[in-house]
């Protein structure tokens, strides 16, 4: 018998978070559990996996390549937090790198699971959905600041930097 993923991780995560503790539960096993040691990858930037991943304990890291082919730390998740929504959702190649920083546990849940709960849950992938778009646009708000700070910081030194 595999591993269950704790519908309360799963209910506090950012993915869980409008979904009722029975919702939580349903949810919960659809979804897959993965064990990483320190330095182990999750997945790699290029694949095809289109997996959508929750972190359950533990960090990971997220890695992109430079413009020169060399690793760079983008970002570090945090209990609670899903990586993969666009490759989840747009069924693309992957942008980043996940690699485990010390030991993690990660929930997983690949898109035929998720999509066989549109038919006798329709409320839970609703919900699924719209907390995706939520993880989403927080993303892309953090990056449109970031970007005005920079533009910013460029035009009050004229340009240089």
């Amino acid at each position: 018998m595999s591993e269950v993923a704790d519908y309360k991780l799963v209910r506090n995560s950012t993915v869980g978070a409008e979904l009722t503790e029975d919702k939580a539960k349903i949810l919960a096993a659809k979804m897959g559990v993965r064990h990483l040691k320190d330095g182990e990858f999750l997945v790699k930037e290029g694949e095809a996996d289109q997996t959508l991943f929750v972190l359950a304990a533990g960090k990971l890291t997220v890695i992109s390549l430079d413009i020169d082919g060399v690793e760079q730390t983008v970002y570090t998740m945090k209990e609670g937090e899903c990586a993969g929504t666009r490759a989840f959702v747009e069924q693309s190649p992957r942008r980043a790198t996940l690699r485990a920083v010390g030991d993690a546990i990660v929930y997983t849940l690949t898109p035929e699971d998720f999509e066989s709960l549109l038919e006798t849950y329709p409320r839970v992938a609703f919900k699924v959905m719209r907390a995706l778009f939520r993880v989403t646009h927080a993303n892309l708000s953090r990056m449109n600041q970031e970007t005005r700070e920079l533009a910013n910081y460029i035009n009050k030194t004229n340009g240089r930097y």
